[in-house]
């Protein structure tokens, strides 16, 4: 028997609500009501961010529905990291083609899973019949006048990243099959199955975002590619950038698979690795490698924020050509 819409939001969604059988005490009326009532805690502004994913755009037809769910949430907490926020609710609304049993219990665990690691509840959202895409909102807390921004950055200042960039855009070359022209030896699948897993389960830095307030000046997060990515920062700070690469920080896996002149391309202008982009002030580096430590996470300098507007990129102390366009949402890929 067919699912109903209230069937597919009671099974799937209602549980949602208690990440990992936990309830939020902020959460005064969830998923079931025409509209969610929410309690923001003294002393904190509320930071909100929405994001949607469609099928054949933003991940291919026949793709993981567990990863669907969970990058469906990843996207959205990303952008809370990069504010310096601490994640709390979310509201998802799902257009669906049918109500397929296998395919809604696989996508609703990819998101609770994720949910529970950060503490969040599910508390509304909407279901529809119609082509596969996801859009969720989610909403969490800075301490007054924390939350980071893009514009905050000045000239003299060093632009630093986490993580690895341009795994992810590997990893969707590689989702492509034979249409990611990328040919895999036998010598290479476990660096393959690495750099998918990046793409398919994207890991957001929400400790690493809510240990920069109040030390980053500045902060996005690299969903579009990071030289696009680092040059809005940069821009919105009325600065320009000078961006080293051969400080940029690269996989093992990556390089293994694309060689150091390809992985260099995928670091700047793939999108979807959800990194987290930042200055600070050259004085800060020994309260930053703190940060480093206490989040485990790779922290690397890229470049240095200057007067002079534009993106510059340096390669063994001389410039270098502009790279090719990160992502455009009405342009195209990469």
């Amino acid at each position: 028997m067919a699912l109903g819409e209230f069937q597919l939001i009671d099974r799937y969604f209602r549980p949602l609500q208690q990440p990992g059988g936990l309830s939020r005490p902020d959460v005064l009326l969830g998923v079931g009501d025409d509209g969610a009532v929410l309690r923001v805690p003294a002393g904190r502004d509320l930071v909100a961010v929405l994001d949607t994913l469609v099928e054949g755009r933003h991940f291919l037809p026949g793709c993981d529905p567990r990863s669907i769910g969970h990058r469906a949430l990843a996207v959205n907490l990303s952008d809370l990291a990069a504010m310096g926020a601490t994640p709390a609710w979310a509201l998802l609304g799902l257009t669906l083609p049918a109500a397929d049993d296998t395919f809604l219990h696989a996508l609703a665990a990819g998101l609770a899973e994720l949910a529970a690691r950060h503490g969040v509840a599910l508390v509304g959202g909407d279901t529809t019949a119609g082509p596969l895409a996801l859009t969720v909102q989610a909403m969490g807390f800075v301490p007054p006048g924390q939350a980071l921004r893009r514009s905050g950055a000045a000239a003299g200042e060093l632009l630093f990243v986490s993580g690895t960039p341009g795994d992810a855009a590997a990893g969707l070359l590689l989702e492509r099959g034979t249409a990611g022209g990328l040919h895999v030896t036998p010598e290479q699948q476990h660096a393959a199955r690495y750099l998918q897993d990046r793409f398919l389960f994207p890991t957001p830095r929400v400790a690493l975002g809510e240990a920069l307030r109040g030390l980053a000046s500045a902060c996005i997060d690299v969903s579009d590619g990071l030289a696009q990515d680092a040059g809005k920062l940069a821009h919105d700070s009325g600065c320009g950038l000078r961006l080293e690469l051969d400080q940029l920080p690269l996989s093992p896996q990556l390089l293994a698979l694309v060689g150091a002149g390809r992985a260099c391309q995928l670091a700047l202008t793939g999108g979807d690795d959800y990194e987290l982009c930042f200055s600070v002030p050259a004085g800060s580096l020994a309260e930053l490698s703190a940060v480093a430590t206490a989040t485990d996470c790779r922290l690397t300098c890229i470049g240095v924020l200057e007067a002079q507007p534009g993106l510059r990129l340096w390669q063994e102390g001389s410039p270098v050509q502009q790279p090719a366009a990160g992502f455009d949402h009405f342009a195209g890929a990469d």
